[in-house]
């Protein structure tokens, strides 16, 4: 079973946000919902989340493992991970299985624990990041976010301005992609906050 659906993070000015919708869909059938309801995002950090789409069963074995090296990284280091040293264990995660790989693609968002500057990658399923300083991606819907987000995305966005480019960003590019939508949730990371805001979307 797919999940489905797709993970996008946007850059802005001291801040990050990433989204995801809500759909659980059926690779065999890709006008096929399972679930209107399904997470994809998850916090690891006080400013930092991951998202994983991809192959059901591998996205559950995948988190599952990255929380148990996370948790023995912090004990053994006695601090908080960083996103580089987050991003690191998750590619050479998925790097480990790459003769038989983990149907996973993964976004990172953060923002740096001292420095508080933002941060975000991409991870591939054989474990190859990509870091920008403007958007990345993963999923289903990914050539009609990546048009939007050319448009709309601009250096330097407000917080403000960053959820707005998000909401229409995804509200365009699902309304093109069949196997993405049912709702989204979008984070917005700040330096002293981080505000949580559901959107409606194409809900078929």
């Amino acid at each position: 079973m797919s999940i489905g659906g797709c993970v996008l993070a946007l850059q802005g000015n001291g801040c990050v946000a990433i989204a995801t919708d809500h759909r659980l869909g059926c690779a065999s059938s890709f006008g096929q919902r399972i679930a209107g309801d399904f997470k994809k995002v998850f916090k690891v950090g006080p400013r930092m989340f991951v998202g994983l789409t991809g192959f059901l069963a591998d996205v559950n074995t995948v988190w599952d493992r990255l929380r148990y090296r996370q948790n023995l990284y912090e004990i053994k280091e006695n601090c908080e991970m960083s996103p580089e040293a987050f991003t690191t264990m998750l590619s050479n995660l998925l790097y480990e299985y790459r003769f038989g790989p983990c149907h996973v693609q993964a976004v990172v968002a953060a923002l740096n624990a001292c420095s508080l500057q933002p941060y975000i990658c991409s991870i591939d399923l054989i474990g190859a990041p990509t870091k920008k300083d403007s958007f990345v991606f993963c999923g289903n819907c990914d050539k009609q976010m990546q048009g939007m987000c050319e448009t709309l995305w601009t250096p330097n966005l407000e917080p403000e301005e960053l959820f707005v480019a998000m909401s229409q960003t995804l509200t365009h590019a699902f309304d093109r992609n069949i196997t993405s939508g049912s709702g989204a949730t979008v984070y917005l990371i700040e330096g002293d906050k981080i505000m949580e805001r559901v959107i409606d979307v194409r809900m078929d």
